[in-house]
């Protein structure tokens, strides 16, 4: 019998190539999978690795302050490190957050690599000396400066450069918070209020996917929570937990115009930036000094984690807010949000005083009701008490979180976050404004 010839083989590799370009011209949606699935996973696996970098400084420098506790009284000259650091080598990174939103809607500008190292070196210095500060802020900047780097070897258009971003941001928050899902949805919120960008959903989902993977395959752990009772849902249920995201809106509010307000008032009377976290590290340890408790300082994950099982103090959320408004309106590196889900979680058990739920409850859905006020991210923070808590809380977590966002307005700690749909008719002339062009 002949042999078929590679022109009258019909599985020839000439036939099976012109065959699969023409799959692709006429699937175009099967082309940009693939070539998501292929960016998402090369900044995945460099994003996972870079937040399973932190996660395990954070716990060792961590570990090693509250060991050797005398370390905190070198707060400020950390802080005058740090702030020589940026004052002469991270000018264009000291926006933080605010550039990677900027760079969102502005594609045509570029992130600067040093942004992740400085960021890095920044937080991890802020923890090991006692700064109050989160982490969410740090893993999202490393990520967009890893993410931008491969724009111009993947040639990416405009359009194609803000969903990298967003992929980006995913990426990092699901990583560090070991929530995948909420990451996803966190990237598509955080930069404009009001609307979701439904041609970025894929590459976010993917990016946090394989971050978050990566991460935990570094073996970086993540703090689990419990909540052991969730009540029947009930009217009067849902009326204690609209009056509970009332009050995490409303200290949602304080904390975003008090960090906005310090912020002005260090850089007004303190001219020379890399004094700003120099003083501000003195009245972190007098403070501390002054409670003698650290309690306040770092991360906070132990109080956290206390909130849900014991009663706190009726005033530890408003001792949190005031040394992370101090920490990082003086210019320390860290985040918001882990500092947020202490307040949250502070405030729960603090409402559970008075409001006839369960504590646990109480705190968890605290846990997210502030930082979804604070950051405009209701749905990302829904899903975050779903991932974190499990889904029988879910309905609680996504009533306060909804309550909270709206009660907070306009307002935010991304003061480059844009109104994409306002939140009710007495914002309709901001659509289209940045929160920090807003005037109140």
């Amino acid at each position: 019998m002949k042999l078929l010839n590679k022109e009258t083989n019909p599985f020839s590799v000439r036939k099976i190539r012109i065959r699969f370009l023409l799959l692709l011209r006429n699937f175009p949606a099967i082309l940009y999978i693939l070539k998501w699935i292929l960016i998402t996973a090369i900044i995945g696996v460099c994003i996972g690795s870079a937040s399973a970098l932190f996660l395990h400084s954070l716990d060792f420098v961590t570990n090693y302050r509250e060991s050797h506790i005398w370390i905190i009284s070198l707060l400020p000259i950390a802080g005058l490190i740090i702030g020589l650091l940026y004052h002469y080598y991270g000018k264009e990174a000291n926006a933080g957050n605010n550039l990677l939103i900027d760079t969102i809607h502005k594609p045509e500008k570029r992130i600067p690599f040093r942004m992740a190292p400085l960021v890095f070196l920044g937080t991890v210095v802020t923890h090991l000396f006692g700064g109050s500060a989160g982490r969410e802020g740090t893993a999202i900047q490393m990520a967009g400066a890893i993410a931008d780097v491969f724009r111009k070897p993947f040639r990416l258009t405009a359009q194609d450069s803000r969903i990298l971003l967003v992929a980006a941001t995913a990426a990092g928050f699901g990583s560090v918070f070991g929530t995948p899902f909420a990451g996803a949805i966190f990237g598509l919120e955080f930069y404009l209020i009001g609307r979701l960008r439904y041609n970025a959903l894929l590459p976010a989902l993917l990016a946090s996917v394989i971050a978050d993977w990566v991460t935990k395959a570094w073996q970086a752990e993540h703090t689990h929570y419990t909540i052991s009772f969730v009540p029947d849902i009930s009217p009067l249920n849902l009326l204690y937990t609209i009056l509970a995201g009332i009050a995490f809106g409303l200290c949602a509010v304080l904390f975003s115009k008090g960090i906005h307000y310090v912020t002005n008032v260090f850089k007004t009377k303190i001219k020379y930036p890399p004094l700003r976290p120099f003083i501000g590290g003195i009245i972190v340890i007098i403070a501390v000094w002054a409670i003698d408790t650290t309690d306040y300082i770092g991360l906070g994950i132990p109080i956290i984690v206390d909130s849900f099982d014991n009663q706190l103090e009726p005033y530890a959320f408003l001792l949190k807010i005031a040394f992370t408004i101090v920490t990082l309106a003086a210019g320390f590196k860290g985040g918001e949000v882990t500092p947020l889900f202490f307040i949250g979680a502070a405030l729960g058990n603090a409402l559970s005083l008075f409001i006839p739920l369960p504590m646990d409850l109480l705190a968890g859905i605290g846990f997210v009701a502030i930082f979804a006020g604070a950051t405009n991210t209701p749905i990302a923070c829904s899903i975050m008490a779903i991932e974190l808590f499990g889904g029988g809380c879910g309905v609680y977590a996504a009533i306060a979180c909804v309550v909270s966002y709206l009660i907070s307005g306009h307002t935010g700690i991304y003061g480059k976050q844009m109104v994409g749909e306002p939140k009710y008719g007495k914002y309709l002339h901001e659509k289209g404004s940045r929160l920090d062009e807003i005037k109140r």
